[in-house]
């Protein structure tokens, strides 16, 4: 049995005993790697899914795993946001020999010594009018890192190329200057890495860890917000860093000035080199970057169907990456070049307004996100496992539709819109300091 047909039975199994939201968030973009030693390693698209699948569901991939497998002693979850492109990788023979672990994974694994995703470069990048003084500011800095521009700080909105902008000024680095050390980690990371070295007593180790780069890239730098013990840190360390002159760079969704709950001199900091905004990318743009991920996926689309979706589809480089894979699936399951109705009739059922879903489609989405009932959110129960998903259902009803108190009060049950309130004042609260929520409310909003 190869790998392939192994971890499909896998999947087939987690199908049979999970909803399918539950499916479609934790275990569709999963894949096995490679075997070694009765060790199966599967490729996880993020942290999230790895603690995730760690936490709710590593018994029972393992059991399955063995009942189908024998020699299979555990289970390894590897984050690599990338698809394999050599089929050797995702359907290679089981085995415990030594040829096994010399499968050419270099393409798929994340480099664990920086963190650097090696798709990430200025090669596949697309440059126009709305990222343009980023990226001139970027190569600047390849030609003398530490030099100028430092710090680099680029922010924009979710989803308009910032990861792969500074992921890609790190790689060039690397390639341009062999004994410079590089290193890409989120905010959320850091944080964790932190954390763990204050319980463990080797915040020393992590002081050591950190300063001896020669580069240091951080992503997403608002979740630092309301961390004051790793504010003071990341402020030491940028201090030193940056008095010896090393290169950093930042991501955020938002200029360092607008920044909530952050430190003034962190700010100020932030501000001291280059500030520079990635906008949402205007029409020609996305025309633009229709036409270089097409070409990626090894897609043949007529000029007047990359205008159509540059029309339609919003101004998020994410959302356009993902009406061609969908477009690219549908392709090689047609076996044949789709039509600009093809293309219509898909993009219609994939991107559905999310001011227009009904009421209880919502409800029923999450409550098979959170695996219960559907019935039990209306009945009068305290019971914990109801009153979060309950909570929740009020929240997004109010924050992302602007549905009345009342009338959300009045789906639910019959419910007083005081008790509305309370709950979405309540989950707004908690998201500000419980980390996993707000990813289960990040995939909820996926989803939906």
């Amino acid at each position: 049995m190869d790998t392939k047909e192994l971890w499909d039975n896998v999947l087939v199994e987690a199908e049979l005993n999970v909803s399918k939201a539950t499916f479609n968030t934790w275990f569709s973009e999963t894949y096995v790697l490679k075997e070694e030693g009765g060790v199966v390693y599967v490729s996880v698209p993020n942290e999230f899914v790895k603690t995730w699948l760690l936490e709710k569901y590593h018994k029972f991939i393992l059991k399955t795993l063995r009942n189908l497998l024998e020699s299979v002693r555990s289970v390894e979850y590897v984050v690599t946001r990338e698809k394999p492109e050599n089929k050797e990788v995702a359907q290679g023979k089981f085995s415990s020999s030594a040829n096994q672990g010399s499968l050419p994974l270099n393409d798929v694994y994340i480099n664990k010594d920086d963190n650097l995703n090696p798709r990430y470069v200025f090669e596949s990048f697309v440059v126009g009018p709305f990222n343009e003084l980023a990226y001139a500011a970027s190569q600047a800095i390849l030609k003398s890192p530490g030099a100028v521009y430092n710090p680099f700080f680029v922010y924009g909105k979710t989803g308009c190329g910032k990861t792969h902008l500074i992921q890609s000024v790190g790689n060039q680095i690397k390639k341009t200057y062999s004994n410079t050390k590089v290193f890409y980690v989120t905010s959320e990371k850091f944080v964790v890495d932190y954390l763990n070295s204050v319980h463990l007593n080797k915040v020393n180790l992590f002081k050591e860890k950190y300063r001896k780069y020669d580069v240091l890239i951080m992503d997403d730098i608002q979740f630092l917000s309301k961390k004051e013990k790793t504010q003071e840190e990341l402020f030491h360390l940028f201090n030193t860093l940056y008095d010896n002159n090393k290169q950093i760079i930042f991501s955020s969704d938002m200029h360092p000035n607008f920044l909530q709950n952050m430190e003034e001199r962190l700010k100020s900091r932030f501000s001291a080199g280059m500030v520079v905004d990635i906008s949402p990318p205007d029409y020609e743009s996305r025309m633009a970057i229709l036409k270089a991920k097409a070409n990626q996926h090894g897609m043949s689309l007529t000029s007047e169907i990359i205008d159509y979706i540059a029309s339609v589809v919003g101004s998020n480089i994410r959302e356009l990456e993902g009406i061609l894979n969908i477009l690219s699936v549908q392709s090689q399951m047609k076996d044949k070049e789709l039509t600009l109705s093809d293309v219509k009739t898909l993009i219609r059922n994939s991107i559905k307004s999310r001011r227009s879903a009904p009421v209880e489609d919502i409800i029923k989405m999450i409550t098979e996100f959170y695996n219960i009932e559907e019935e039990s959110v209306y009945k009068k129960t305290r019971k914990k496992e109801i009153v979060k998903p309950r909570q929740i259902i009020m929240y997004i009803l109010r924050e992302d539709y602007n549905i009345p108190y009342p009338t959300i009060g009045q789906k639910l049950g019959g419910r007083d819109h005081t008790t509305v309130i309370h709950s979405y004042e309540k989950i707004k609260k908690d998201l500000e300091t419980d980390s996993v929520l707000a990813q289960e409310i990040h995939q909820i909003r996926g989803m939906l």
